[in-house]
């Protein structure tokens, strides 16, 4: 199924199989994703002047606000990161500035664009690898095959022309691809790997700045001129085995074939016009009237967030970017603060609100059996690893739920995450002994619920601390 042209409709089926409930939120953002879609088909002339609508999701911890920006991204192949507005401060103080937030994205495009040109050209870094090693190996003619030279005739020895039986390289390479030469040792030029010998480390503020100079002393010491003058060597001989030589030379032959040139346009392209910046604690920058006085870290972040919102042009170190068309969602709880105590122009730049619902129990039962990677499969995989076939009964998901709920209800309500506790707890010495039980089938059934998690769920001052 192609993400490009997956309807709204599809969208949130994708979504519903990882993430329960939210209903409303997840069609917002669906629409959102098929927006992007239906821009890219209008004629040029209008295309620049269509804007996304930036979402603000407003709900309690734990109810699915960033699992929901993280699996859109995901399905549509988009680069996405997320960030906590707390940790801005405005420019001038020390602390991260919300450029920041638009390096990272571009970081994350051309990550995501080189994992995908190398694996396009995995399977021929596989097979140059492999030559590399034969010619190790002392088998000088695979070489010379690889480079794409004709192959000898013999037609004595039988067969159509332009072919010849099995020799000796072919046998090699047969073994080399079963495995039976992974412990023969061979010695291989392989790429240096690892920062420069004096790495910068920066301060609060200066990440960005370090980074740029720890690449160029890297690239530095990787240059081939460089190298002749003493700046460090590109590749040294190393002697491995073949198990090991095989997998670095494949990479380092992958990283040789891609175009970086066209990477990072390509990269710079899809931050600009498909990335998704997810700006999570948003409430935690709202800030009402005070008695006056800096506010570097509120009402400041607000206004350094305004330009990047409404779109600029950001210095990157790959180039200039525009954010006109990146798609900003933001959330947060809102307990305290209210969408009304951002500055007028920031409301303004969200258009789309949707409000996450608490999770109830039967959320809470949906999310312990239905989603793919759930945290009941979760925790029978891995006890399977020990031998130990785990069963859940469904009363007993039942009543995880509803002890998750009550304890939700009597303590601080973080949503989902509740269940994380709450199962730590209950197979807390099962996890512990599961080496000593290989062999066993453990049924999880509602009374083993009720004795592992009563005496925590009826002290309420313990429950706070424990669950």
């Amino acid at each position: 199924m192609d993400p490009q042209n997956l309807t709204p409709r599809e969208i949130v089926a994708e979504l519903d199989r990882h993430i329960v409930g939210q209903a409303e939120a997840k069609r917002a953002v669906a629409i959102a994703l098929r927006n992007r879609w239906r821009r890219q088909k209008v004629a040029a002339d209008l295309r620049d002047e269509i804007l996304p609508k930036n979402i603000i999701m407003i709900g309690p911890t734990g109810v699915g606000k960033t699992e929901i920006a993280r699996r859109l991204a995901r399905l549509a192949g988009a680069p996405f990161v997320k960030v906590e507005a707390s940790k801005f401060t405005e420019v001038g103080y020390v602390g991260r500035d919300v450029d920041s937030m638009v390096r990272d994205l571009v970081e994350a495009a051309v990550k995501l664009v080189k994992e995908e040109e190398l694996e396009k050209c995995r399977v021929r870094a596989r097979e140059v690898a492999e030559e590399k090693v034969l010619e190790a190996l002392g088998r000088r003619g695979a070489g010379r095959r690889a480079q794409g030279e004709p192959e000898e005739v013999h037609p004595e020895r039988g067969g159509p022309p332009g072919q010849r039986p099995p020799g000796p390289i072919d046998r090699a390479r047969a073994q080399l691809q079963a495995g039976t030469l992974d412990d023969e040792l061979v010695e291989v030029e392989v790429a240096e790997k690892g920062g420069p010998a004096f790495p910068m480390v920066a301060g609060p503020g200066m990440e960005d700045m370090a980074q740029g100079l720890n690449e160029m002393l890297q690239s530095l010491g990787q240059n081939p001129l460089m190298s002749a003058l003493g700046g460090g060597p590109r590749k040294r001989k190393r002697r491995l085995t073949v198990k090991e030589a095989l997998p670095q030379l494949a990479e380092d032959e992958a990283q040789r074939l891609i175009d970086m040139e066209r990477v990072v346009r390509e990269a710079l392209d899809r931050a600009q016009n498909a990335g998704i910046v997810f700006i999570d604690e948003i409430d935690k920058i709202a800030s009402r009237e005070t008695g006056g006085g800096p506010d570097v870290s509120r009402g400041g972040v607000q206004r350094d967030l305004l330009p990047i919102v409404e779109g600029s042009h950001v210095n990157t170190k790959y180039g200039v970017v525009r954010t006109d068309h990146v798609l900003f969602i933001a959330a947060g709880a809102f307990h305290v603060a209210k969408v009304s105590d951002l500055i007028p122009e920031l409301q303004g730049r969200f258009p789309i609100r949707v409000e996450l619902r608490p999770l109830t129990r039967a959320d809470l039962v949906r999310i312990l059996t239905e989603p793919r990677s759930s945290l009941t499969r979760q925790y029978t995989a891995l006890l399977a690893t020990e031998g130990v076939d785990l069963v859940f009964q469904d009363e007993a998901i039942e009543e995880v739920a509803r002890i998750a709920e009550e304890v939700n209800g009597r303590a601080e309500n973080i949503g989902a995450r509740r269940l994380y506790t709450v199962m730590e707890r209950l197979l807390d010495e099962i996890s512990f002994d599961a080496s000593g039980l290989a062999g066993r089938r453990l049924v999880i059934d509602a009374k083993y619920v009720g004795e592992r998690l009563a005496g925590i769920v009826a002290d309420e001052d313990l429950s706070r601390y424990i669950l």
